[in-house]
């Protein structure tokens, strides 16, 4: 698609086109385009992303942030909000996903019969369909009917830290010496102490 230059690399990564994939392309697009500058080759910018969905993995194609440099913050809270921040100039961008496309009642089911786990071939082959309509729809809207997109006044995320490893008292294991937890004067991983 021409005038979605880089999906294609966006999907080679991902392994699949899909609804979530599409909306994260356009959030990081909107993004990228409202700060200005080149994707991250270090840190020097940083994406917070409030959801681990599909459309992560556009995000970190086409800002260059990931979680191995740092410049990927992850915070649970289940929305479809990415806030990209640029060190150099201290801008701050926040995208959030603002699109209802209207769906027939008979598609609702559709959708809830296959979140049940309905093996019928007819509805996956259904849903399949919505899929790609979807994917369509979301990839041809006008920005301004598909995202939020603001200004932000806010400090970025610290840079990332390289830490100490120490190993875990009860399996062994190598772990950053900040994750231990102390309990009855050994220093054990999260999993081993319980949570």
């Amino acid at each position: 698609m021409k005038e979605h230059p880089d999906l294609e690399r966006v999907v080679v990564f991902h392994g699949h086109i899909c609804p979530g994939l599409a909306y994260g392309y356009r959030a990081a697009r909107a993004a990228m385009e409202a700060l200005g500058g080149d994707r991250a080759r270090d840190e020097e910018l940083v994406a917070v992303v409030e959801n681990d969905s599909c459309a992560v993995d556009a995000v970190q194609v086409l800002t260059g942030c990931t979680f191995g440099k740092g410049n990927l913050v992850f915070r649970d809270h289940g929305k479809q909000v990415y806030t990209l921040f640029r060190r150099d100039t201290g801008r701050g961008i926040r995208v959030s996903v603002d699109y209802s496309p209207a769906e027939p009642d008979e598609d609702r089911e559709t959708w809830r019969r296959f979140l049940d786990g309905d093996p019928d071939p007819d509805v996956a082959r259904r849903v399949e369909e919505l899929k790609a309509a979807k994917v369509r729809a979301i990839l041809e809207a006008p920005a301004h009917e598909l995202l939020q997109v603001r200004e932000v006044r806010a400090e970025p995320p610290p840079r990332a830290r390289i830490r100490a490893s120490a190993r875990c008292d009860a399996c062994g294991e190598k772990v950053m010496e900040g994750r231990l937890r102390e309990r009855g004067g050994r220093r054990l991983c999260i999993p081993c102490a319980g949570g």
